[in-house]
């Protein structure tokens, strides 16, 4: 998908659900089935512009019929477009879609051949408008029990005329849904309105839906997913994570950017969107106007804990809500936290992750046994198939950082590190106008290596020089080479001397650039290794992203907003690792060898001086 790529928002009609108005014998096209499907399907199209169409497939259904029902129902352009299901982009068969899948609608930036034939519509086929629910679950997990029960008593409300509350606060368009007592129970964020997306109410425009987002490794669209992946992951309500699920849902309320006037009033439309639907958990205020000190060691470990596993990036206080409990004595101060916005979890890469808990006393205080316990529980492959089987979309890449970052927690956690510990080991330390790798970044650099070494021996490693390749996803607005040196840390250890970023313009496949390493040293272990970044700095681009004063009494902090493009306001990230590019033999070995490497690491972090563990990081949190 091309970068430059216009995202033009056509009209965005009423229409939830199609009912195949094709005969069974029009375009099968490739009758190879990949599976058995069943005889019937409900899927949910959404086009880059945000338009969503909810159709039921027959067996016999291929790509063709859902780009003319498209063409019919949204008076939408179906050439030059690829049908996409996660990372697969679907040919024509339809057999590895399932039940109540989102599907992605995008234009594609070089011509293929795969047009549809030019139909006319039929009147029949216009008379076709929402016959569905005006809320939808896409998914049927049994965790989402209570999720339909606040959907009904939502469209109870809607019924009696009880209208749903703009979220003025943030960088992105959120609704507060309310039952028909009026009480907020729900708040939903449109996925064609996060930031950067085609409709985004704010002005922060200039994005298509999969493009590159907020974060270079989470894409436009697709945070409402995270937002489910974490809640999911939450077993046992260890965190608690409110009910969040994925949802088609239908309103006039929100927001599109067509022409002058857009979906505003008088003129207001009932338009469907594919959004994440949280319950509205009602607080006090959030941890950015709260002493941390009165914070339960057991709430700040349960966050951490799952912080760590889905490697947020975006763990600041403004997301951290704190409801009062009845206290027991005169000078009690009981509260507990509620985590919210997950949005900006699970990356497709390593990058710089933001826990805001990292240097609260709390977090340097051991695990106790039942948290100990719960972690070694933890089983990542099996949460991954879990993912898979609710979120079908979900992209192999996040479910790898997953495993990772799961693997690197429960043997941090047994070999003793506290939470502060393993979470400065994954964050990367800002000094002097510098970017470093951080600790696990360097490990994961190092597994590379020896898988590298094992695998496809380099002709430079038999003349005598050692080399190895990995890819990175990093844009830069310049599209220029940057050439960064490396130094030493301060804990004097060896050096790796160069490191050459070859950027890319990024193709349809998002693929972007090789970095390549030259080790002039002989590294022997993973505590002789260090890497820094230099000439690294976010500059002025940075500047628009700092710590804003914290949203009261709601689900978003304040932030200013103007009407500037995506790639004004899209901070520079730089990501040294990457995971999606090995096959699963590969990925099998660098898991193995990861393991190896974590104990002389632990090692190594247990013996330095403690005031040299002290890490200058740079607040990225994005807020919203």
């Amino acid at each position: 998908m091309s970068p430059n790529l216009e995202s033009p928002v056509h009209t965005q009609m009423a229409v939830a659900a199609f009912k195949s108005p094709l005969g069974s014998g029009e375009y099968h096209g490739n009758n190879k089935m990949e599976g058995k499907p069943s005889a019937r399907r409900r899927v949910f199209v959404q086009t880059e512009t945000g338009c969503v169409l909810g159709m039921e497939l027959d067996r016999s259904d291929n790509v063709h019929t859902i780009k003319r029902r498209l063409r019919i129902a949204l008076n939408v352009s179906t050439d030059e477009s690829s049908l996409t299901f996660g990372d697969l982009v679907l040919k024509n068969d339809l057999s590895a879609v399932r039940n109540d899948s989102p599907l992605l609608l995008t234009r594609n930036s070089i011509h293929r051949s795969s047009s549809t034939p030019c139909l006319s519509p039929t009147g029949r086929d216009n008379q076709h408008r929402d016959w569905s629910g005006p809320i939808e679950i896409l998914g049927q997990s049994t965790r989402f029990a209570r999720t339909k029960l606040l959907v009904k008593e939502i469209v109870k409300g809607m019924k009696i005329g009880v209208e749903p509350l703009p979220v003025h606060s943030g960088l992105g368009g959120a609704y507060y849904f309310r039952n028909s007592r009026g009480e907020c129970v729900a708040i939903v964020k449109p996925t064609d309105e996060e930031p950067f997306a085609p409709n985004n109410p704010k002005g922060f425009v200039g994005k298509a839906l999969g493009q590159p987002g907020f974060k270079r490794s989470v894409r436009v669209g697709e945070t409402g997913f995270r937002e489910v992946a974490a809640y999911l992951l939450d077993h046992d309500h260890f965190a608690n994570v409110p009910q969040t699920a994925l949802v088609k849902i239908s309103h006039s309320i929100f927001n599109i950017n067509n022409g002058v006037n857009g979906n505003k009033y008088p003129n207001k439309k009932v338009v469907s969107k594919i959004a994440s639907f949280q319950q509205f958990i009602p607080h006090d205020f959030d941890a950015s106007d709260h002493g941390t000190s009165s914070f339960p060691v057991s709430s700040v470990h349960s966050i951490g804990i799952l912080d760590i596993r889905i490697f947020n990036t975006d763990r600041h206080a403004g997301n951290l809500l704190v409801r009062k409990l009845d206290s027991v004595g005169r000078f009690d101060d009981r509260v507990e936290l509620i985590p919210i916005d997950h949005g900006l979890c699970l990356p497709e890469c390593l990058e710089d992750p933001y826990f805001e808990w990292i240097h609260w006393p709390q977090a340097s205080i051991p695990f106790s046994e039942d948290e100990l316990a719960y972690i070694a529980n933890l089983d990542p492959f099996k949460d991954s198939a879990m993912l898979r089987s609710e979120l079908p979309m979900i992209r192999e890449a996040c479910l790898r950082v997953l495993v990772l970052c799961t693997v690197f927690l429960k043997e941090a956690a047994a070999y003793g590190l506290c939470l502060s510990e393993i979470g400065e080991m994954m964050s990367r330390e800002f000094r002097s106008g510098e970017e470093d790798p951080s600790e696990l970044e360097v490990l994961c650099i190092e597994a590379r290596k020896l898988v590298s070494e094992r695998e496809i021996p380099s002709p430079r490693t038999e003349a005598g020089e050692e080399e190895f390749q990995f890819d990175i996803d990093y844009d830069d607005d310049e599209e220029e080479e940057e050439h960064h040196d490396f130094a030493r840390y301060s804990f004097g250890r060896s050096v790796l001397s160069k490191l050459e970023e070859s950027i890319e313009e990024e193709g349809e496949s998002e693929e972007t650039g090789l970095v390549n390493l030259s080790i002039s040293d002989k590294v022997e272990t993973i505590s002789n290794i260090s890497i820094s970044l230099k000439n690294t700095t976010l500059g002025d681009k940075n500047k628009n992203h700092k710590k804003s004063s914290e949203g009261k009494q709601g689900y978003f902090p304040s932030s200013s907003s103007g009407n500037r493009s995506a790639n004004e306001q899209l901070p520079v990230s730089v990501s040294f690792v990457k995971l999606a590019d090995m096959n699963e033999e590969e990925w099998s070995l660098f898991l193995e060898r990861f393991q190896e490497l974590l104990l002389p690491a632990f090692a190594e972090r247990k013996s330095a001086v403690p005031c040299l563990r002290q890490r200058l990081r740079l607040g990225t949190s994005c807020q919203f």
